[in-house]
């Protein structure tokens, strides 16, 4: 881009900050004092808010920058991200949503301890939710890195550095200031912005191909220098049976993970009513649901518009094809209506990387604060200091998300969540499940299915081509791989649901059949929740 139409660009790009920010200093002129407040905006948000609240969460970078990427680059084998996190929808609906807003208060582990011996348990549930919010967070760091460079004009790591830790400034700032209600709003203007651009770019490919999807799928399959092959499984999980196990194992991580992410959970606390979350769902299930039919069409329009090789020419991992499918949509580089569209979904792209951190950041400090701290500090502490603690909290964790992010800048971001999911799937849902359902469940049982997912399921990663053995790897000139998958959940997620199994049957205490009782009615009925 010109200068002056780089300039233009910027200009647009920094609106939103401006306004998100203007968000975050309005609400912290409310109290934010209380637990109740700062963890879940003190319960008043409607289904219909929070719906749009949990669409904002969940159609991270990975949805729109990273699957579109996939779609583009490796055509049907892509969908399998759209089908699997639209799936996974089900099983929060029917399993978790309402007996999570039911048992708990402002975390996972307050669930599972309302039956157990609270300490080993919040310190489990709390470690585990901390590691998955800090994968999930390098998945949206690597995706603000990639966007505003491009935007810049520059694609050298120094841009790409300054965006990352400006990205984690961002994050901090808004939690700590805004807590749940700022973080809230955010998400739900972010919601609206993302959508209302999906549906402009949809309309603006389909009018290309002058409303004829075979077309579109026909041009994008002849681009990609596949063939028929684009169209068709196996182009990147196709061939020998690792790929095709990381195939499932991919599958299990997107469907099953969803209901284990602490950032989605804890959006069951922000509504008054059991009733109100299952509605907020139902609520997100269709945005969500909207949103990912329109990738579909984007992933394509990029392959058939921009063509898979300047895709990778611009981001190996396939991260930039919708602002390159916006740019050229219209007109391109050296046009003022490019320019004004590429900003513009940029600008939705870099909204939808800060709502979505924002939310990760404040669901881990509060498991660090009302888990991991409340567990550990001296009894008969005040509750505000809870809150401070997870003020501090979120600054450490923002270093920790920018330290990783900087290192694993070159992977696919719907790649990154992969992961995520992957360990959520197998150290969180586990024990929630267990929770809810099995009468004999016992702490031991607790302990051992978070810690029985978790740390295997990061010991695979390192152990794979992820990090080691292969060109793409974080360290391509080492190799220590020996765990040949590249998604670790076809293990570890059967792994964290054995070792509660028998973690319970070998546990020497008696399950509380009274506990049990209360935690069953409660979940059932609401009787007696917060």
């Amino acid at each position: 881009m010109s200068a002056d139409h780089q300039s233009l660009a910027l200009l647009l790009f920094s609106v939103f900050v401006a306004v998100t920010l203007g968000i975050t200093t309005w609400v912290s002129r409310h109290r934010q004092g209380s637990a109740e407040e700062f963890y879940a905006g003190g319960r008043l948000f409607s289904p219909m808010e929070n719906g749009f609240a949990i669409a904002g969460d969940y159609m991270s970078a990975a949805s729109f920058l990273g699957v579109t990427g996939l779609i583009a680059l490796f055509g049907y084998d892509g969908l399998l991200y759209v089908v699997g996190f639209q799936v996974a929808w089900l099983v929060v609906l029917f399993l978790v949503a309402e007996l999570v807003r039911n048992c708990g208060r402002f975390t996972l582990a307050d669930v599972v301890a309302t039956r157990m011996r609270e300490r080993p348990v919040r310190i489990a549930a709390g470690t585990s939710s901390v590691t998955v919010s800090v994968l999930y967070l390098v998945a949206q760091m690597v995706g603000a890195g990639s966007l505003v460079a491009l935007l810049l004009g520059r694609t050298g790591e120094a841009a790409q550095a300054w965006t990352v830790i400006g990205v984690g400034a961002l994050m901090v700032i808004y939690v700590s200031l805004g807590g749940m209600r700022a973080t809230t709003w955010i998400q739900i203007v972010k919601a609206v912005l993302l959508l209302g651009g999906t549906v402009v770019l949809t309309a603006l490919v389909m009018i290309r191909f002058h409303g004829d999807l075979d077309r579109l799928l026909l041009t994008a399959a002849d681009r990609s220098g596949h063939g028929n092959a684009f169209l068709a499984p196996g182009l990147k999980y196709g061939g020998g049976w690792t790929a095709r196990l990381d195939f499932i194992s991919l599958g299990l991580a997107l469907v099953l993970g969803t209901g284990g992410l602490p950032h989605i959970l804890s959006r069951f606390y922000t509504v008054p009513t059991a009733r109100a979350a299952r509605r907020s769902v139902i609520w997100s299930i269709g945005l969500i649901g909207g949103f990912y039919l329109m990738t579909i069409v984007l992933g394509f329009g990029a392959a058939a518009i921009v063509g898979p090789d300047a895709v990778r020419g611009s981001n190996a991992a396939g991260n930039t094809a919708v602002p390159l499918l916006a740019l050229d949509l219209g007109g391109g580089a050296d046009s003022t209506a490019g320019t004004v569209l590429f900003a513009v979904v940029a600008a939705v792209a870099f909204a939808t990387i800060l709502a979505v951190v924002a939310g990760i950041t404040l669901a881990s400090s509060a498991s660090v604060a009302h888990d991991l701290y409340a567990s550990l500090r001296h009894p008969g502490g005040r509750q505000r200091s809870e809150v401070t603690v997870a003020r501090v909290a979120a600054v450490g964790i923002g270093v920790v998300a920018i330290a990783l992010g900087l290192l694993a800048r070159d992977l696919n971001v719907a790649f990154l969540v992969g992961l995520a999911f992957a360990v959520a799937a197998s150290a969180n849902l586990p024990v929630l499940l267990y929770s809810l359902f099995w009468r004999a469940f016992t702490t031991r049982g607790a302990v051992w299915a978070v810690y029985g997912g978790l740390i295997p399921a990061l010991l695979l990663v390192v152990l794979s081509p992820v990090v080691s053995g292969s060109p793409d790897s974080l360290f391509p000139g080492t190799d220590f791989q020996f765990f040949p998958l590249q998604n670790p959940g076809i293990v570890s997620i059967p792994l964290g649901f054995l070792a509660g199994w028998l973690g319970t049957v070998t546990s020497p205490e008696l399950p509380d059949a009274a506990k049990h009782a209360e935690t069953e009615v409660r979940s059932l009925t609401g009787a007696g929740a917060v």
